[in-house]
């Protein structure tokens, strides 16, 4: 269930956010949903909007070793054995400090046998003229070195019209390939010359994506931009820094009954799928270092 929500308003732009997950519920810009919403008091589906931590995506069997110790996570995705998305999504965060505009919540990672790991978590929220903008720093407060990434998980809405019609710009130049039947990573591959080349903006058609994508094409700014577009004109997009070096495009598909394709999961990583054993891009937190992650996401 969510629990408790925030609702914050600046100018054209509103949210709420729940403490289940620290979830962006919903936001709005001049009453049109630029996410996939979910009812207030209820489940949240598809983990729709949640704060992942303290690793994105999956851990095969949530098997893992780090500096030299094996360790075992519960398997919480039992059709393709995988621990998946951390722990944070099921956490009901602390509020902190609220405003008309903005709110902060925290969570406290304990130690468990399958992550002995101390950590701290705040993630911050803000609206403003340019969208919802939202900061994540972890601190390790514990005595060891923690293995660690973070990502978003909302689900972009561009318009009133259906996903395929939509139009995609991906500024990466690879993606994960992964194991049909488990998504597990096989090797990385060049977009070029394939159907998840959306460099240049293009429909989605009926592309099925649930990817991680890197060699990201970054401004003068530091910043990249996923950007979906809908017939009708609207569009929403979602930006973030350096700090995320892979970003994870997903196109909801389901099986009947479940409804299918209701939006486009953007979740900037810092680090792919399985990177508590690869190590790819993996944060190791020393004791009491802390790391950074944002992104933002608004109308256009």
């Amino acid at each position: 269930m969510t629990g408790a929500e925030f609702g914050l308003r600046h100018e054209e732009y509103t949210a709420v956010v729940a403490v289940r997950g620290a979830a962006v519920r919903e936001l709005q810009f001049r009453g049109r949903d630029l996410i996939v919403p979910f009812p207030a008091g209820g489940p949240n589906p598809d983990y729709r909007g949640v704060i992942v931590a303290p690793w994105p995506n999956r851990i095969p069997e949530g098997k893992y070793t780090f500096n030299g110790a094996d360790y075992h996570l519960p398997v919480n995705e039992p059709g393709r054995k995988c621990a998946l998305h951390g722990f944070t999504p099921e956490m009901d965060w602390a509020l902190g400090a609220r405003t008309d505009d903005s709110v902060e919540l925290s969570c406290v990672i304990e130690p468990t046998p399958g992550y002995p790991f101390a950590l701290s978590i705040t993630a911050s929220y803000r609206l403003d003229g340019d969208g919802l903008h939202v900061a994540v720093t972890a601190a390790n407060t514990g005595e060891r070195t923690a293995p660690y990434g973070v990502c978003p998980h909302p689900y972009l809405l561009a318009g009133p019209g259906p996903l395929d019609e939509w139009t995609l710009e991906v500024p990466a130049a690879t993606f994960l390939e992964v194991a049909p039947e488990r998504l597990l990573p096989l090797a990385t591959r060049p977009v070029a010359g394939h159907a998840y080349d959306f460099r240049a903006a293009r429909v989605i058609g009926s592309t099925e994506i649930d990817h991680a994508f890197t060699d990201i094409v970054y401004d003068g700014d530091g910043r990249a931009c996923v950007v979906v577009r809908d017939p009708s004109g609207t569009g929403v997009g979602m930006a973030w820094a350096r700090s995320c070096a892979w970003v994870q495009l997903y196109t909801g598909d389901a099986e009947p009954p479940l409804r299918s394709r209701l939006g486009l999961a953007v979740e900037p990583m810092t680090c792919p799928p399985d990177a508590f054993n690869t190590g790819t891009d993996l944060v190791c937190l020393d004791p009491a270092a802390s790391h950074d992650a944002a992104w933002s996401i608004f109308a256009c």
